[in-house]
């Protein structure tokens, strides 16, 4: 993609005491940036950038990729909502031992969708539940009006919000203030809800989960990040009939879509423009 792209004044080299600019998965480049000593940007080819912000390292700017995942999400979310809510695994066994049996289902139009994160994904999934005629809640910290959401409530008042939830989405980075955000204190004001987490691990106590399923608050979990990843093969999550686990891909980073961003993002920063999609230090995205 180098090679053709229009980028002039920027060589490449493998001298990372070198480099000015590096593109570069967080997790991978997490362990060699003491070794970037000339580093002014670095371009996330992730949306998270956990493992970069967890280091001391502060004198350069960080941006990350945004814009190109919340088709992909909503893609994940309403695939997964669907199956569980057309019971389409039932069908499928159905179909295998060729039996005619109907099951009574509700459709999503009406149903209360709170989404925790009111950013470029969760305005996404906003959409997507209003095309279905869901009704959508967005949690933020500010609770700052966003269009697409039919209203939008601070963090402070979460447990309100899942209070009438049917389906709860969580989108949020991983920082001080989301970790540990939906817990049994949270999550048991809900009464049959449908929970999602695809943003970070942290913001759910796993070890709260089976209770809430088991005490009618969460009719059925559907994760994508966990708290440590790759999930371990003893974990239990693995064997519950109400949890869904997937392997960290509801949204993943396409080659020719982050080099896109890394490339406007060069030509900006040769002219001194401020580039797009600066990560904040102190808030953690």
């Amino acid at each position: 993609m180098f090679e053709t792209a229009a980028l002039p004044g920027l060589a490449l080299t493998d001298s990372l005491e070198q480099a000015n600019i590096v593109l570069a998965d967080p997790p991978r480049f997490a362990k060699q940036l003491e070794q970037a000593t000339q580093l002014a940007w670095l371009q996330s080819t992730f949306a998270g950038a956990d493992a970069l912000l967890a280091k001391p390292k502060k004198n350069y700017q960080l941006t990350n990729v945004r814009g190109i995942f919340g088709p992909l999400m909503s893609e994940y979310v309403f695939g997964q909502l669907l199956t569980l809510t057309r019971h389409l695994p039932h069908y499928r066994a159905m179909q295998s031992e060729k039996r005619w049996q109907p099951k009574p289902y509700q459709g999503l139009h009406g149903k209360h969708l709170v989404i925790l994160g009111t950013g470029s994904i969760g305005a996404h999934l906003a959409a997507t539940g209003r095309h279905f005629g869901m009704q959508v809640t967005g949690v933020s910290r500010s609770g700052e009006e966003v269009e697409g959401f039919d209203r939008v409530v601070t963090t402070a008042e979460l447990h309100h919000a899942l209070g009438g939830a049917h389906v709860v989405v969580s989108v949020l980075p991983s920082t001080p203030e989301t970790s540990g955000i939906l817990s049994h204190e949270t999550l048991s004001h809900c009464q049959q809800a449908i929970l999602f987490n695809v943003g970070r691990g942290s913001a759910l106590v796993e070890a709260d989960l089976p209770k809430l399923i088991e005490q009618g608050h969460i009719a059925h979990a559907v994760l994508d990040v966990f708290t440590h990843e790759p999930l371990d093969t003893s974990h239990p999550f693995w064997r519950h009939p109400a949890i869904t686990v997937t392997p960290h891909i509801s949204a993943e980073s396409f080659p020719e879509q982050v080099f896109e961003i890394f490339a406007e993002n060069y030509r900006r920063w040769r002219d001194g423009k401020p580039l797009n999609f600066v990560m904040d230090f102190s808030r953690g995205y």
